[in-house]
Parts: C-alpha cells; sequence; structure tokens
C-alpha cells in the first residue's frame, strides 16, 4: 500500500455519496481521494503524509454554487460599495467618501443599495446630484436588475425625455417626462454603453479576488451565471481563460454564454466556436444562458395572473416573457440537440411554465440527452409544473437566501402579486417531495455567496438571527438535503462527476467545518464556520 499525501482524521466525512453514508476518516493521494473510511484509513499514514485532525468537526465535498456572478462581483469589490446598509444617508456618504478618495476616476460606479430603502423602490438623481455634481454617477442594485444614476450619467449616455423605453427594460421618469435617475432591466443598457471599458488585467483581478472569498467560504466550484461577448461587466470568458492557463485559477468553473434576446439560431454558431475556443482544465464554456423573465420587484417577472397596483387593484401588466415563447422551443431543441447545457433565468410562474414546455419540445425532438438543463430562481410555481420536472430531467436551480421574510419581499413583492401567488413562495419542500433534482448556488454578487448561510435558510425559512416568522415553513428542506444540494447537486449541474461526493477515486476537493452541523438544532446551522478548504488535494485555503 502506498503512503497517501494528506489523511483526515478525527471528526465526520460526509461523503454526500447516494447513500449518504458517513466515515471518521479520508485519505488523498495526489489529486484525489485515495480511500474513505474509518481505522483502517490511518494505514494511509506514512512519514511525509500530513495529518489534518478534524477536531471533531466535519469533512464535506467542497461546495458547488450553481449560479454565481464571481467575475462582475470581485471588480464590484474594487468599486463603491453600499451593501450592509439600507440607510440613504450611508449610501450618499460612502458614494462621496469613494469620489473624494478617488479623483482621477472618470466614472465613479459601484453597487449594493437595496431597493427598499426608497419610496416605492426609486431613488432619484438629484441625490446624487447633490454629493457629486462634476463626475457621472452609476450604481447598481443589489438585485442588479435596476441602477441609479446621477444628472451626469444620463447626460453622458444622451437618456432624456424623448429617449424611449427599450422593450425589455423602463426608464423612471419625473412629471415632466425627464429620467429621473432610475433605469429598469434593459434600459441600464442605455448606460452601460458609455461607461469605461473594463481592460484584462481588471479582469483577472476581479476573478482572483472573488476566488480568494469563495474558497474561504468552501467553495471549489461555480457556474459564472452570465459570460457575455458586449464589453460588459460579464464579458469575462478570456480572462477565465487567461487565469486558468496560467495556473492562477484554483476553482472549478462552467461559464453559461449569454443568449442575446434580440436575435435568434444565428448566434449558435458562434457559441460553438466560443465553446471550443474556450476551454481549459478548470474553465469552460459549454452551457448558455436565457433570461426568460425579469423579477417581480419591478413588475418584469412573467406571470400567469397581472400584477396589482398600490391600492390592490389589478393591472393590465403580467410581466414580460423576454423571449418569445414559441420560438424558445424552437431555440431550445437546436441547443440541446448540439449538447449544450441551457441555464434559464426562470423567476415568474408564466416563466416556468415556458420554459418546461421548451424542454418538453427539446425532449420530443431528440429524446433524453442528458444535458442536465436547469430553471434558477424558481420564486413562484403552479403545483402541475412541479410535477414535470422530474419526468423533463429539469433541474431546480434554488437561490435559498430569498426564501424569508425581509423587507423587499414582504414590502415591494408579495402585496403586488396577483391570484394567490404571494402563497407559493420559494416551493423548495414541494420540489423535493416531487422528486426533482436540487442544485444551489446564491446569485452573488446579489446576495451573499456564504453557502452555510443558504443552507441555514434552506432549512429554517428565516435568515440568520431574524425574529420574523418563517416563509412558508412546510417549504423547509431537511439539513441532508440541503448540503446534498451545494454538493452533489449542484456537482451534477455543473457536469463534474468527479466532484460532489467523497468515494475513492474522486477528485479531492474538500471542505473542513469547525463543527458537525448536524449535531446542534436546526438554528444552529449558520454558526457552522469553514476552516479549510482543498482543490485537487491542495489547499487554497486556511
Amino acid at each position: 500500500m502506498s503512503h497517501a499525501d494528506l489523511v483526515f482524521l478525527g471528526g465526520t466525512v460526509l461523503t454526500m455519496d447516494a447513500a449518504r453514508a458517513t466515515a471518521t476518516a479520508l485519505a488523498v493521494t495526489g489529486t484525489r481521494i485515495s480511500a474513505v473510511g474509518n481505522h483502517e484509513v490511518r494505514e494511509f499514514i506514512g512519514p511525509a503524509t500530513e495529518v489534518v485532525d478534524l477536531n471533531g468537526g466535519a469533512l464535506l465535498p467542497g461546495f458547488h454554487d450553481a449560479h454565481i456572478h464571481a467575475a462582475a462581483a470581485g471588480l464590484e469589490l474594487g468599486a463603491c460599495d453600499l451593501t450592509g446598509t439600507v440607510e440613504v444617508g450611508e449610501y450618499l456618504r460612502r458614494v462621496a467618501a469613494y469620489a473624494e478618495a478617488n479623483p482621477r476616476r472618470e466614472w465613479i460606479t459601484g453597487s449594493g443599495w437595496s431597493l427598499e430603502s426608497f419610496p416605492g423602490g426609486l431613488p432619484t438623481r438629484d441625490l446624487l446630484d447633490a454629493v457629486v455634481p462634476d463626475r457621472p454617477v452609476y450604481l447598481v442594485n443589489r438585485d442588479h436588475h435596476g441602477a441609479w444614476a446621477n444628472t451626469r450619467a444620463l447626460e453622458r449616455a444622451g437618456i432624456t425625455a424623448d429617449t424611449p423605453d427599450p422593450a425589455d427594460g423602463r426608464i423612471e421618469r419625473e412629471s415632466g417626462g425627464a429620467p429621473s435617475g432610475m433605469l429598469q432591466e434593459g434600459a441600464m443598457t442605455l448606460l452601460e454603453k458609455v461607461l469605461p471599458p473594463i481592460t484584462h488585467a481588471e479582469r483577472i483581478d476581479g476573478i482572483l479576488r472573488a476566488q480568494r472569498v469563495l474558497h474561504a467560504l468552501g467553495i471549489t466550484a461555480w457556474q459564472e451565471a452570465i459570460v457575455s461577448v458586449d464589453g460588459t461587466s460579464f464579458d469575462c470568458a478570456p480572462a477565465y481563460l487567461d487565469a486558468a492557463e496560467r495556473g492562477l485559477l484554483t476553482a472549478r468553473v462552467s461559464g453559461a454564454q449569454w443568449w442575446d434576446r434580440e436575435r435568434g439560431t444565428d448566434q449558435i454558431p458562434d457559441m460553438l466556436l466560443r465553446r471550443k475556443r474556450f476551454a481549459a482544465d478548470r474553465f469552460r464554456l459549454d452551457t448558455v444562458k436565457i433570461m426568460q423573465d425579469g423579477i417581480a420587484e419591478n413588475y418584469t417577472a412573467a406571470m400567469t395572473e397581472p400584477y396589482k397596483d398600490h391600492r390592490g387593484c389589478c393591472t393590465g401588466n403580467a410581466g414580460i416573457s423576454f423571449v418569445d415563447p414559441i420560438a424558445l422551443r424552437e431555440y431550445v431543441t437546436e441547443l440541446d440537440a448540439l449538447d449544450f447545457q441551457v441555464h434559464f433565468h426562470a423567476l415568474g410562474d408564466r416563466a416556468v411554465r415556458e420554459v418546461l414546455d421548451a424542454l418538453e419540445a427539446a425532449r420530443a425532438a431528440n429524446g433524453p440527452r442528458g444535458n442536465r438543463h436547469h430553471l434558477a430562481h424558481l420564486q413562484a410555481l403552479h403545483a402541475a409544473d412541479i410535477a414535470r420536472f422530474q419526468p423533463l430531467g429539469a433541474v431546480a436551480n434554488l437561490q435559498p437566501q430569498w426564501a424569508a421574510h425581509e423587507p423587499q419581499l414582504d414590502e415591494l413583492t408579495l402585496p403586488f402579486f396577483g391570484g394567490d401567488a404571494a402563497q407559493r413562495q420559494y416551493l423548495f419542500g414541494d420540489l423535493a417531495r416531487a422528486g426533482a433534482t436540487l442544485a444551489c448556488g446564491s446569485d452573488w454578487p446579489v446576495s451573499s455567496p456564504d453557502p452555510i448561510e443558504g443552507i441555514h435558510v434552506a432549512v429554517n425559512r428565516v435568515t440568520p438571527g431574524s425574529s420574523l416568522p418563517p416563509l412558508l415553513p412546510d417549504q423547509r428542506l431537511d439539513l441532508m438535503t440541503a448540503l446534498a444540494a451545494y454538493t452533489a447537486g449542484s456537482a451534477y449541474v455543473l457536469r463534474s462527476p468527479d466532484t460532489g461526493v467523497l468515494r475513492a477515486g474522486a477528485l479531492a476537493d474538500v471542505v473542513v467545518l469547525d463543527r458537525n452541523p448536524f449535531q446542534g438544532g436546526a438554528e444552529e446551522i449558520a454558526s457552522t464556520n469553514v476552516t479549510q478548504t482543498f482543490v485537487g488535494g491542495v489547499r487554497v485555503h486556511g
């Protein structure tokens, strides 16, 4: 028997295999796991073996984030950060301080403000004008479906009272028709086109900055949920490839190519070329992201029942299907036939139904091809559609931290849903009971990338430390199911058969926790901490 390079002892090994078996020791030789077991694993210890004492904690497969914008988040970490507060005065103080500290920056950019901070979720340009009147300011909100701009930024982009709303967005306006400073959805692109270009070096720095954060949270792999080719902050494929080829990318990353909803199947040949070109040991580009609708807070999530207005009256607006539902079936069928995996943004119940209809059409035309298509967000679902996931092989890609009462949900979303949609929010339990494969992601920087926090919310349906009641408590996941969704389930989505479980022969992507999350009540899950993270047997954190 050859000696191992690493042996983990002294705690609980949660393998996350199909049987959800546990062990007490694990050995690693080179980049892969060589043994999982108990006392017999000690035989792998030799003079050069590093022994890692779990100190009563737990060893798990590395967490996988199935829906994240790591490259953009890393860039934003170097810009004006508005997260961690909902006070308008604090936003303005930070913007002013950032502008003063960066006098040579042509634009002041940043992100992280919350819709709940402003009446109706609508900030105004005059607030920013008061603190930065001489330079353009552009600040993306927490969910990245809207942005706040000052007058200089709007002028630089040529956005005036005469500028029409794009088909996939809205320019919020003052009473006379002039832009008020809030841009919704596709209207953001009108301004983003004039932002200073991001350099290749800045993109790599952003990826590495994000990677450090994610490894510290036990994340060893992720799906970059938008990789575009239009010069925006999401145009990160060259930087990822460069980082991978230079050995700087220690995580395993799958990128999702952005589907241009203004085009059709004519864009697929370019996607095929990019899939071939952007392929490295730790980065690939074999998924396509289709954004079928928007978000509920700005009434662009596609719903089966129209939204209500502030008086509780029914409106004529049921949201936007960004891609024609009939054309969607053609697009998905062709992508599936070419063995692209499709990653859908589907938040409203109508969008979910349209996507499932497209997957049904693809399966009828192509047969089951095992491409692991998945639907992200899934805020509102119908029972009849929940039952369709498992037969269609559709994966439910959940963002658990959203499944809890908080001001943005309670004040800006639930009161405006039509029908009974407010009672059909984030139906994780129903999806699990229907046999759907579950994966989990954070959507960082929309919400925290911390998997432990996400697992806590999935199990408790409340955010850590909150005094609010749980959101639809019958939709809780049990702890094992939630852990599996962040490990084996998300590895399944990332089409990574050698990660997500701890077994002999699998890649040694593992995370050490300071406690076994099963020891203690569900309310204690969030107190669990990551102490060490390994990718391919190499320590990347701790």
